[in-house]
């Protein structure tokens, strides 16, 4: 799949070389006989769509969806991590309108608007052909998926459907820009691919867009104040009687560097590749550099990305396989060698008072779920080795060894939809007063939807889940795959105090409308509270 990926993006920047070309009239360089007809020609000119979500997806988007989350911290070590302050205040639900990452991701969710818009312009000149309406389609419907990382962060947004028109766009509501992304999807559905495998892995699919319909709806009442939840069982059933995908046996192979097409849940993934497509960079800020050898590392990692260790106490059930895609207590190499490091009494602790602070010692490397802070202005943990191993380490993106070294992009795929947030997606919405319906003879209710996700996870079976249960069950089975903030505002506990964060202010829900981009457009206005 990522070969194909590749492919398509290599083909799609040749076809757009000629216009950075000053010389050359760029309305000219489509004609007749150039325009894409077949489906390899289609392919390569959308392909800027798919490098446009994968380049922010990972890092910037994934920051501002969980770093504001019980679920990941980037806290300052020493001085090091402070960065301006943007990860403490995303922590603390302290940003303001001109906070780096909240402009970076509008930048890059409009990006793949103005894109989407850009492709649509030049397939709708392109002459009709078999392979034209499905181009169409999944263009429309990966725009529909930018609209809704921007309805979800900011709320009101103007809605552009048109390419390079100078006038400024009008805002609409959080509602409007709801109904506008209900009705591509419905519209693009009849034309989108329904079959799953290598060539559908990473393209919008009508199974794309049951799921992206059953998340809007599940998420009605935030976006538009109105239950939709009889809505969220509809498509989830109509993904589950699809029986196009099927649970993995292995929880881990879901995220592991090999992972693909052959991940039977996986019902649309962004792909990365160390060296080509670029942006996966878990392992590179979310380890520590004396593991490089645990994990055969072809370089070291940072210390910055770590969990709260009240979020690392809901991976308590006994058995659960996915209590094993975090790292804390005593560290030990592959062949049970304990991983020691070599330091000082005050390098091990700088709060040391004894009478050898320079005196050598060795230590084994033990994580632990306790952060203390010591600058609180910072968000300063400490630097010491103590500080250093503050802090449960997520594995769950398994370390790569053939991480490219450099720049320490690896390789693991990043799923966006699967089969089991289906599932708990309707698990959810019956709980909220939708009827249990039945799959293939089955009646599924709460219970045995959930009971589906933790047989695989090897974890003790439920019986009378309630809501609560239900959002703790989301925790262990989503971790870091970024829609923990979307959880918690649904079940109204994003105010809640984690970590460092003690802010309760509701209209931290939704994000600031950055300042630059009032400045160019003045018909934006600002979100309340900001």
């Amino acid at each position: 799949m990522k070969n194909i990926f590749i492919t398509g993006i290599a083909i799609s920047f040749t076809l757009l070389s000629a216009c950075t070309k000053l010389d050359v009239n760029v309305e000219s360089e489509y004609v007749k006989e150039n325009f894409p007809t077949t489906p390899d020609g289609f392919i390569a000119a959308s392909g800027p769509i798919y490098t446009q979500l994968s380049g922010g997806y990972a890092v910037d988007y994934w920051r501002m969806q969980e770093l504001s989350t019980d679920e990941a911290i980037i806290p300052a070590r020493g001085g090091n991590y402070v960065d301006g302050g943007v990860y403490a205040q995303l922590h603390r639900h302290s940003w303001t309108k001109d906070h780096t990452t909240v402009k970076n991701v509008w930048s890059w969710a409009f990006g793949g608007v103005n894109t989407c818009n850009r492709i649509l312009a030049l397939f709708e000149k392109a002459p009709d052909s078999d392979s034209k309406p499905l181009a169409m389609a999944e263009a429309r419907a990966m725009r529909a998926l930018y609209y809704f990382y921007l309805m979800d962060l900011y709320g009101k947004v103007p809605i552009i459907t048109t390419f390079g028109n100078p006038t400024p766009p009008e805002q609409s509501t959080r509602e409007e820009v709801f109904n506008f992304i209900e009705k591509e999807l419905k519209d693009v559905l009849p034309l989108l691919r329904r079959e799953r495998g290598q060539v559908t892995y990473s393209k919008p699919t009508a199974w794309f867009a049951f799921t992206l319909l059953e998340k809007m709806y599940l998420n009605s009442m935030v976006y538009t104040g109105k239950p939709r939840y009889n809505e969220v069982v509809a498509m989830a059933d109509s993904i589950l009687t699809g029986s196009k995908y099927v649970l993995d046996d292995n929880y881990t192979s879901i995220f592991m560097p090999d992972n693909g097409p052959a991940i039977m849940e996986t019902i649309f993934a962004i792909p990365y590749d160390g060296y080509v497509i670029k942006g996966n960079q878990f392992s590179r800020f979310g380890l520590h550099p004396n593991l490089v050898v645990k994990y055969s590392l072809p370089f070291r990692p940072s210390i910055a990305m770590s969990t709260i260790g009240s979020f690392y106490d809901k991976f308590n059930l006994t058995g659960d396989v996915r209590n094993n895609t975090w790292l804390e207590g005593p560290q030990f190499n592959p062949d049970g060698a304990p991983i020691m490091i070599t330091t000082t009494n005050k390098g091990l602790n700088d709060k040391y008072t004894g009478s050898e602070p320079t005196k050598e010692i060795k230590w084994q490397l033990t994580f632990s779920k306790t952060m203390t802070l010591r600058v609180d202005t910072t968000m300063d943990i400490g630097n010491d080795e103590l500080a250093k191993a503050s802090g449960v380490r997520s594995i769950k993106y398994y370390p790569d060894k053939n991480t490219e070294p450099s720049e320490r992009n690896s390789n693991n795929d990043v799923p966006v939809f699967r089969l089991a947030d289906v599932m708990l997606m309707k698990a959810e919405a019956i709980l909220r007063g939708a009827a249990p319906t039945a799959v293939k003879g089955e009646l599924q209710d709460a219970d045995v939807l959930v009971n589906k996700i933790r047989t695989r996870a090897h974890a003790p079976l439920v019986s009378g889940i309630n809501l609560s249960g239900l959002l703790e069950e989301r925790a262990r089975e989503f971790a870091w795959e970024a829609w923990r903030r979307n959880d918690m505002i649904r079940f109204g506990v994003f105010e809640s105090a984690w970590g460092f964060k003690s802010d309760a202010n509701i209209l931290h829900r939704i994000y600031p409308i950055p300042v630059d981009e009032i400045t160019l457009n003045p018909k934006l206005v600002q979100n309340p509270g900001y």
